[in-house]
């Protein structure tokens, strides 16, 4: 396991309690998310506009992206599984560190995330949208193989491989939801709609309006 990537922040800057930037939609942020709430960390949320990002997140972090979280003795930490595994080297009540697959995670944000975008938005990238979901759907195929043998990539309970590639896969699956469901991926299926339909996931989903300086603090979850 690779230490988190870090970075102090300007003086001044220290909270107390960790500060999470965060765009709802966003798949990475959404797994980082789904770690800070499974652990129980408590940190103050921000949500990004992200066509108005606000300074403050781009003086931490000048990569400018979600979702960056802001601890409290000055580092920054804006990975999306270097907060996963921050989170949970803090707390894992569920032993979402036991067994995880970074091979497959890999897969998932290069090739899958590869697939996804030029499947998902063809127009900015001038691709085959045909082409590209039909790769990431042989892709998914891996996983239903897996996932015939167990209920979650971790086996008979949700780990973090689970959290870290369950976002990807719904924004995968709600491009065209009518023909994924044709789809012979009844395992990935019931595994991404569980996932979707636990109580941890509808609080990681929670609507708040973009941040502003000098708004009230609101906490995550």
């Amino acid at each position: 396991m690779s230490a988190p990537s870090c970075r102090t922040t300007p003086p001044g800057r220290v909270t107390a309690r960790p500060i999470l930037y965060s765009f709802r939609r966003c798949p990475y942020a959404m797994r980082a998310r789904l770690a800070l709430l499974v652990s129980g960390t408590q940190c103050e949320w921000r949500e990004v506009k992200l066509a108005a990002k606000p300074a403050e997140m781009v003086a931490l972090s000048p990569k400018a992206t979600v979702p960056v979280l802001s601890l409290p003795d000055g580092r920054v930490i804006d990975q999306s599984l270097d907060i996963m595994r921050w989170a949970l080297a803090g707390n894992d009540p569920e032993s979402w560190l036991d067994g995880v697959d970074d091979a497959l995670i890999a897969a998932n944000d290069g090739a899958f995330k590869h697939h996804l975008d030029r499947y998902k938005y063809p127009h900015r990238h001038g691709s085959d949208p045909g082409e590209h979901r039909a790769a990431g759907l042989a892709m998914l195929g891996a996983i239903e193989e897996r996932l015939a043998d167990a209920p979650f990539l971790h086996g008979v309970r949700r780990g973090l491989t689970d959290a870290a590639i369950i976002p990807f896969v719904r924004q995968f699956a709600a491009t065209d939801r009518a023909w994924f469901d044709a789809q012979p991926l009844p395992h990935v299926r019931d595994w991404l709609d569980g996932y979707i339909a636990a109580a941890l996931f509808e609080r990681m989903m929670a609507r708040t309006e973009p941040w502003r300086p000098g708004d009230a603090p609101i906490a995550l979850g």
